[in-house]
C-alpha cells in the first residue's frame, strides 16, 4: 500500500520541475539528426536538396522485372533490401509522431514530411501498380546479406514479390493501410489533393487486406522469414489498420469494423510489445484516445488495456513487468534492442498527452498514475540513448562526443561512390566489413540496436544485434524527441 501511495503521488509536480540531461537545444539538434537519418537510407533518385552527401542514385529499375515502377522507398536497416512490412510501419510511426508532435518539430517539420513523403509515395506505388496486388518487397535477402556493397554498386538480383488474392498478406497490407491513412492526416492542409490520394489508396488496400486473409509468412516465407515474419499474425494489423482509417476519415463504418471484430482481433488480450511486427498496444492507445476525449463508451475497454500496457512499464507499479538494466533501459530482447525502447517511450508520451488534456490518469490496479509519471519514465529512456548511461555513449550516431563509429551498414563502411568511383563488388566490399578502421561515412542520426542486458556496448561492425540501425527505431523516436524538444 505505501508503494501504491507513493507512485499515485510522486509526480504531481510539472515536468519542468525535473533535472534534465539535455537542454531543449539538445533535444532539437537530436532530433534534427534523428530525421536526416532517413536520407542515409534513401533509395531510388537521390533529389537535388539531399543533404546526406555520401549517398547517391541506387536502385534505379526496381520493378522492371515486373515491368512496374518501385523505384524510391527505404532500405529498412544496414542492407540493400526494400522489405515492406517494416517499411510501412516505419511510415506510420513517422506520421503519428508528426501528428501528435509535429507542433514541437519547427523548422524541421519540412523535413520530417519529406522523409515520411518518400516513403508514403513508394507505398502507394506498390499498392496501386497492378489490381487486387500489394508489391511487399524488392531483393532478395540471401544474395544481398551474403554481400558487403553500398547501395549505389549493388548487382544482386533485384527480385520483386508481390502478395495477391491467391496468395494473400493481410498483415503487410493492412500495415500498408495504416501507413497511407496515417499519411493522408499529416497533408491534409498542407497538401489536400494528396491526402485524399493517400486515403484512397489505404481504403483499398485495407479491403484487399480484409477480403483475402492470410499472412505474407505463409505466401512468401521463403523470402521474408526469418527477416520480418509476421510472427504476431494478421488479426492486429487489420484492427490497426481499420483504426487508422477511422481516425482518418471519421467513416462510420470502420467504427462498426472495430466494433464487431475488435474482439477476435486481440482487443481484450493484454499486450507487452509493440513494433513493426505486433500493433496491439499501439492500437489500443490509438483507439483509447476516443475514450478519453470524447467518453465514447465503445472505447472503454481499449483505455483498461492501454493503462495495464503502460503500468507494465512503470517500476514499482502494480502489474509491472518490463525488465530493465541496471542502468534504467527497458530491455525487451536482445536483438535490437532500442526498437522497443523507442516505441515504448513514443506510446508512453502519446498516452500522457491524451491524459493530460483531459485530466485524465491511467489506473493500475490501486494506484493511478498521473501523465507527469509517463513523461519521467520516457525520459529517461530518451535520455539514456542520447547517452546518459553507464558507458557514457550516445547511442545515436553523430550525438553527442562519444557515439558508435563502427556500425554494421554497408553504405555507411564502405567508401563513398564520390570519393571511390570504381566499382566495389560483392566480394571486394569485405575488406571494409572486417576492418576495425570507423565507418567512413558517419550515418548522421542513425540509433543502433544499442546496449546489451548489463548495460554494456561493443562498438563491433560485426555484431549486428547491437550495432545496426534501423528506419523502425528511428520513426518513433522522432516523436519521442521533439516532445522534448518543445519542454
Amino acid at each position: 500500500m505505501v508503494g501504491s501511495y507513493f507512485l499515485a503521488i510522486l509526480f504531481i509536480l510539472p515536468f519542468s520541475s525535473f533535472t534534465s540531461a539535455f537542454t531543449s537545444q539538445q533535444y532539437s539538434d537530436a532530433l534534427t539528426k534523428s530525421i536526416l537519418f532517413f536520407q542515409g537510407q534513401r533509395s531510388g533518385k537521390l533529389p537535388a536538396n539531399q543533404r546526406v552527401k555520401w549517398r547517391a542514385d541506387s536502385a534505379l529499375h526496381d520493378g522492371s522485372s515486373a515491368n512496374v515502377d518501385l523505384v524510391g522507398g527505404y532500405y529498412d536497416a544496414g542492407d540493400n533490401v526494400k522489405f515492406g512490412l517494416p517499411m510501412a510501419f516505419t511510415t506510420t510511426m513517422l506520421a503519428w509522431s508528426i501528428i501528435e508532435f509535429g507542433d514541437n518539430m519547427k523548422s524541421e517539420l519540412g523535413n520530417a514530411k519529406a522523409a515520411l513523403r518518400w516513403s508514403s509515395d513508394y507505398l502507394v506505388k506498390a499498392a496501386t501498380a497492378t489490381p487486387d496486388t500489394l508489391y511487399v518487397q524488392v531483393g532478395e535477402p540471401y544474395s544481398d546479406h551474403r554481400c558487403w556493397e553500398r547501395p549505389e554498386d549493388m548487382d544482386t538480383p533485384r527480385n520483386v514479390y508481390k502478395v495477391s488474392a491467391q496468395n494473400p498478406g493481410s498483415d503487410v497490407a493492412a500495415e500498408t493501410a495504416a501507413a497511407l491513412a496515417a499519411a493522408s492526416i499529416v497533408f491534409q492542409v498542407s497538401d489536400p489533393s494528396y491526402s485524399h490520394k493517400l486515403l484512397q489508396t489505404a481504403k483499398n488496400v485495407f479491403d484487399f487486406a480484409n477480403k483475402y486473409k492470410g499472412s505474407y509468412s505463409d505466401s512468401l516465407g521463403s523470402v521474408v522469414c526469418p527477416f520480418y515474419c509476421s510472427y504476431s499474425g494478421y488479426n492486429d494489423e487489420l484492427l490497426w489498420g481499420a483504426s487508422w482509417i477511422h481516425r482518418a476519415s471519421q467513416d462510420a463504418s470502420y467504427m462498426s469494423y472495430i466494433q464487431s471484430n475488435g474482439h477476435m482481433m486481440g482487443s481484450e488480450d493484454d499486450d507487452f510489445s509493440f513494433s513493426w511486427d505486433d500493433k496491439r498496444p499501439g492500437t489500443k492507445v490509438l483507439l483509447a484516445k476516443g475514450f478519453i476525449e470524447n467518453k465514447t463508451d465503445q472505447f472503454q475497454l481499449y483505455k483498461q488495456h492501454s493503462d495495464n500496457y503502460i503500468c507494465s512499464l512503470i517500476p514499482g507499479a502494480p502489474n509491472s513487468q518490463a525488465r530493465y538494466t541496471p542502468g534504467g533501459l527497458f530491455y525487451k530482447q536482445a536483438e535490437t534492442n532500442l526498437q522497443y525502447v523507442t516505441t515504448s517511450s513514443f506510446l508512453l508520451l502519446t498516452y500522457a498527452k491524451y491524459l493530460a488534456s483531459n485530466g485524465g490518469q491511467a489506473s493500475c490496479g490501486a494506484s493511478m498514475l498521473t501523465s507527469e509519471t509517463l513523461v519521467v519514465q520516457a525520459k529517461k529512456q530518451i535520455d539514456y540513448i542520447l547517452g546518459d548511461n553507464p558507458m557514457r555513449m550516445s547511442y545515436m550516431v553523430g550525438f553527442g562526443d562519444r557515439y558508435p563509429m563502427r556500425i554494421h551498414h554497408r553504405g555507411s563502411s564502405v567508401p563513398s561512390v564520390h570519393n571511390h568511383p570504381d566499382h566495389i563488388s560483392c566480394d571486394a566490399g569485405h575488406q571494409y566489413f572486417s576492418s576495425g578502421s570507423p565507418n567512413p561515412n558517419i550515418h548522421i542520426g542513425a540509433i543502433v540496436g544499442g546496449p546489451d542486458s548489463n548495460d554494456n556496448f561493443g562498438d563491433d561492425r560485426s555484431n549486428y544485434s547491437q550495432s545496426e540501425p534501423a528506419t523502425y527505431v528511428n520513426a518513433p523516436f522522432v516523436g519521442a524527441v521533439a516532445f522534448f524538444s518543445g519542454q
